[in-house]
């Protein structure tokens, strides 16, 4: 693991940088700011930057949709505008709230956004037809901020009543409040599993709650001021944060401790973002900088991984009883007698079919149906073997690194122990001689 490190510096906002988002081939990045400018920064080799014009207050709140094809921005001149993240800059807008909208986000499937607004709103919108389509209404003061959840079934919100709300998106309730804050809570966002959310708070605090046991998990008070953002790595194994302070603090999940804090912004942080696969972060501030890191510490390609083990979330439906040991004939279409299966390790192996009763099992073309069932079967477990191998092959690593930490820690306990001795000795020598 190797420390972050400033990668790229964008110049072109003439005010505060509140906003930034990567596009999902991590080929544009796209920032807002009080300079009412949206600036779609491409990221190959002397691209030239697309800036667009069109919102009448500051921006707020940018997001890509899953496709690419879409920016979405929100604005304290109270519109949401859709914008064609090229050179000809197109956009649409429609008027969104009554008061200032805070956030724009797209669902994950890109056919709704959900925006947050100083009406003490949360709004749902169908993007296809930019149809208003449903308002969560139970915050009594300003709404900063709200986030689909990855499956698109919850709304995360939070604003300056000092709580983070939970809603359901079918029955459009409130099914969840969280109140633990001393100020603002900041900004929401739930981690790629949609198992926890984080909230960030006025009052200095990161919290990361479990949304399934609705429990405080986590929380961090490690900054100096007012967290204004933050953003999960894909792997949910890490989060950054941005702060008032300057700083930026890159946190540990895993462990539950903070690894990295980066100083690069002359005022407060107000905008970070992990790009979709990991490998970059930009953070936005007061001082009208955009700048662009390289990750490093946390090198393993997600994106890769996730689409290999995709079946992890849908997987095939298993066999029916029926299709492994039929009681009566059972026809399939004539296939040979081996069952192949590849994949990593394993190699072709032949399996011979056993039959005690010609009677119930005929030796024809029924055979072949339990030699089907028995391939899927088997298919489906070398890819959860597979999965395995992959999660205690990362687990490995963590304990791993976790026993050289613990290794050098001892190693350094034991040389304060052997310095305090020597002390101690030269002491006791020296009231021995004045006596």
């Amino acid at each position: 693991a190797e420390d972050p490190t400033l990668e790229r510096h964008f110049k072109g906002h003439k005010d505060v940088v509140s906003c930034a988002d990567f596009s999902p081939n991590n080929k544009q990045l796209a920032t807002g700011s009080c300079d009412k400018n949206l600036m779609i920064w491409n990221l190959t080799p002397k691209a030239r930057a697309f800036r667009f014009v069109g919102h009448t207050d500051i921006i707020t709140g940018v997001h890509f949709s899953p496709s690419g094809s879409l920016v979405a921005s929100s604005s304290r001149d109270q519109t949401v505008r859709l914008w064609t993240p090229s050179i000809k800059g197109e956009s649409t807008v429609f008027k969104a709230h009554t008061a200032s909208v805070r956030s724009v986000q797209f669902s994950s499937d890109g056919q709704r956004l959900v925006t947050a607004s100083d009406d003490k709103s949360v709004k749902v919108w169908g993007v296809e037809r930019k149809k208003f389509l449903y308002s969560l209404s139970r915050h009594t003061n300003w709404v900063r901020c709200a986030r689909f959840s990855p499956d698109g079934r919850l709304v995360a919100s939070c604003g300056d009543d000092r709580t983070v709300r939970l809603w359901d998106t079918s029955s459009r309730q409130c099914i969840n409040i969280f109140t633990d804050y001393g100020g603002s809570a900041t900004f929401v966002d739930f981690n790629s599993s949609g198992t926890c959310i984080a909230s960030s708070g006025a009052d200095n605090t990161l919290k990361i709650w479990d949304i399934r046991t609705n429990k405080l998990i986590q929380h961090y008070r490690v900054h100096s001021a007012g967290v204004n953002c933050f953003s999960f790595h894909p792997s949910g194994n890490y989060l950054i944060s941005g702060s008032s302070d300057s700083t930026m603090k890159i946190f540990d999940l895993l462990e539950g401790r903070l690894i990295y804090t980066l100083h690069g912004h002359k005022g407060p942080v107000l905008a970070v973002a992990f790009s979709r696969d990991g490998g970059l972060f930009a953070s936005g501030g007061a001082d009208s900088q955009v700048l662009m890191w390289k990750t490093n510490f946390d090198s393993l390609n997600y994106r890769d991984l996730l689409s290999r083990h995709s079946r992890r979330v849908t997987p095939d439906p298993l066999p029916h009883l029926m299709d492994i040991y039929p009681r009566s004939p059972h026809r399939h279409n004539a296939q040979n007698g081996t069952v192949e299966v590849s994949a990593h390790s394993c190699t072709a192996t032949t399996i011979p079919m056993c039959f005690t009763n010609s009677t119930d099992f005929p030796l024809g073309e029924e055979r072949s149906g339990i030699q089907s069932s028995l391939t899927s079967t088997l298919e489906n477990i070398v890819q959860q073997l597979d999965i395995l191998t992959q999660t205690v092959a990362v687990l490995e690593e963590r304990l791993t690194l976790t026993e050289d930490k613990l290794r050098t820690c001892l190693d350094n306990q034991v040389l304060l122990l052997q310095q305090t001795h020597q002390v101690d000795g030269s002491d006791e020598e020296a009231e021995g001689s004045s006596v």
